[in-house]
């Protein structure tokens, strides 16, 4: 799971096919443009949640296990393990067998040597997600697993101000022989086999790196994977390198549906991946520079920002100008969520007493989702009913949990019930006390999140309430709110597996202070989740996130707003570009024809 802003465009990707051997011939270096709609935090698997940074650590580091990036439906595939990992019949004990010969890339850590990629580097890299020093912000992902023994050992941590012992051992995560690791669960997780495909957090790293580069780790990240980082400008530019080190990785996906992908998918078979030498990535907040960038050439993918999305595709099709230039359009359902969050903490939006809930509830119903998606997202998007996205399981468009019932009125009811009235005719209402009543909501300064903002506004008022906004980068903003010091704050949040537990997992109660922003605290709710997370898919398991669902409805926490239609432009120099719905893992499989590109951009 990775959170993002989910007004701005996530991780541009770009996919092409080359006349690769003229390139390749020439001595050329491929260079792949892309951006990013909103900056990144930093490269340290242990500790970075975001969709931006976690695009980055999934081509420097390696998962276990990745996703066919090309099969549909979504298929798991060994990485750096040899094979899917063995899995108990309860589904506690996972045993993952890694290729020998995996090499880190070089770096001054390692005194001039090859360094191997053995068992005990995921042991320590999954230790280190447990150890408070990091403040792992992924911490809730392996938390709700329950690996035997490692909760303790962090509360042992706490307890005593002493650092964590990476020499202790547990027999939550252990190693078995050089190549081989084993990891054990307090109760059954039939679905823990998807987290083994997570970079972010279980990119391996080896020690020795940490313990160079300490606290100033994460613009060091020295990983297995495909890239490199060769140049880092914070907030401005990030540029990866072909890994010299990257072991023998040949492209051979099998051919997809689609006639135009598949002739593409013919030139790159059989390569050597990554196919392109250079990734560089700006960072370009504002939509209308990142339009004209792909205009111009100067981006060879874009991701269309959603002010655009009907001049880009008017009534469902490209515009014909694009299409004359060669340009592709990727349109995809996203398993993703958007969302608003209260603070249940703040003593004006929080609280579990029925004033705050109806307060909470009214300006839910107060919010108009299909105007809302009209006017921000230009129809490329679909109301939310619950935390179960599009894509997953359970999922199903014509359940509907009243998350996105839109009914002033009735909200207008529920506030004169419980006394947040207009008492001085200033047209705005005030507390049950009396005293003023302002919502906050952060936001970040982009020209679009300032539109969001007005359309808020516009809801709050129609029905009395008065709304103002804490403006920040998203940076800032990311601190505050695991820091619980804003009262209201929107983003979104993009599943990595074909699964929504993560998303229920946003309300779980030992989740506040990572996932769970709202530091929403309700025993009937954690008791459901937790029960929930041990069933195998079927009635019972959906009837538990049902019910789960609709707590969340009554106590509002969250406002669920919406999961995005999201369009991807390809320049036509781009060959095999394909969103995948779980993975950012997509530079190492695109290329660039050098010769096409050369012509097209004079």
């Amino acid at each position: 799971m990775r959170r993002r802003n989910f007004l701005a465009a996530g991780a541009a990707s770009a996919v092409t096919a080359s006349a690769a051997r003229s390139a390749t011939a020439s001595g050329e270096s491929k260079t792949l443009r892309v951006c990013f709609a909103t900056a990144e935090t930093g490269f340290d698997p242990a500790q970075i949640q975001d969709y931006y940074s976690s695009t980055i650590i999934n081509h420097v580091f390696d998962a276990p296990l990745r996703y066919d990036y090309m099969a549909r439906p979504v298929k798991l595939i060994p990485n750096t393990a040899a094979a899917l990992p063995d899995v108990s019949a309860d589904f506690r004990v996972f045993t993952v067998r890694l290729q020998p010969g995996i090499l880190f890339q070089d770096d001054p850590a390692f005194g001039g040597k090859p360094r191997e990629l053995i068992a005990a580097d995921y042991v320590y890299s999954i230790k280190r997600v447990f150890d408070p020093r990091w403040k792992s912000q992924m911490l809730f992902v392996l938390e709700a697993a329950k690996l035997v023994g490692l909760d303790s050992l962090r509360q042992r941590v706490l307890k005593s101000n002493r650092a964590f012992d990476y020499d202790v051992n547990v027999d939550g995560v252990r190693v078995l022989d050089r190549y081989t690791f084993q990891i054990r669960l307090e109760q059954p997780n039939p679905r823990f086999v998807y987290t083994l495909a997570l970079a972010t957090p279980l990119g391996a790293v080896a020690r020795e790196v940490i313990e160079k580069y300490g606290d100033q780790i994460m613009a060091h990240p020295v990983g297995t994977g495909p890239f490199r980082l060769a140049q880092w400008v914070r907030t401005s530019r990030i540029v990866l390198e072909r890994n010299p080190t990257y072991r023998e990785e040949v492209y051979d996906f099998a051919p997809p549906e689609s006639p135009v992908l598949a002739r593409g998918m013919q030139r790159l078979r059989g390569r050597r991946v990554p196919l392109v030498d250079r990734v560089e990535v700006t960072i370009i907040q504002e939509a209308q520079p990142r339009w004209l960038s792909f205009e111009q050439g100067a981006l060879d993918h874009l991701l269309v920002p959603i002010e655009y999305g009907t001049l880009v595709a008017p009534n469902g099709k490209l515009a014909p100008g694009l299409a004359r230039r060669g340009v592709q359009l990727d349109v995809t359902p996203m398993p993703d969520l958007a969302l608003s969050y209260f603070n249940m903490e703040h003593p004006l939006v929080g609280g579990y007493t029925p004033e705050k809930v109806a307060l909470r509830r009214a300006i839910s119903l107060g919010f108009d989702a299909n105007d809302f998606i009209k006017q921000i997202f230009k129809g490329n998007a679909v109301p939310a009913q619950s935390p179960i996205v599009p894509g997953t399981f359970a999922s199903d468009p014509q359940w509907l949990a009243g998350m996105s019932e839109y009914n002033p009125a009735k909200a207008k009811g529920l506030l004169d019930t419980f006394g947040y009235l207009d008492r001085n005719g200033d047209g705005w209402r005030e507390q049950p006390d009396g005293s003023p009543l302002v919502l906050e909501k952060a936001s970040s300064p982009s020209e679009i999140d300032r539109r969001q903002c007005e359309q808020w506004r516009r809801y709050m008022t129609a029905i009395g309430l008065k709304m103002e906004f804490r403006i920040a980068q998203w940076p800032e903003l990311l601190k505050q709110s695991l820091a619980g010091t804003l009262m209201m704050w929107n983003f979104a949040w993009q599943a990595n597996e074909p699964d929504s537990d993560l998303f229920f997992g946003l309300a779980y109660g030992p989740n506040a202070g990572s996932a769970n922003d709202a530091r929403f605290s309700l025993k009937a709710y954690d008791e459901l989740y937790e029960r929930q997370r041990v069933l195998p898919d079927g009635p019972e398991r959906m009837a538990a996130m049902r019910d789960a669902s609709r707590l969340l409805v009554a106590y509002m926490p969250y406002k669920f707003h919406l999961h995005r239609i999201q369009q991807d432009l390809a320049q036509p120099w781009l060959l095999g570009y394909r969103r995948h719905p779980f993975t950012t893992r997509n530079w190492a499989y695109v290329d660039i024809d050098g010769d096409l590109s050369s012509r097209q951009r004079s």
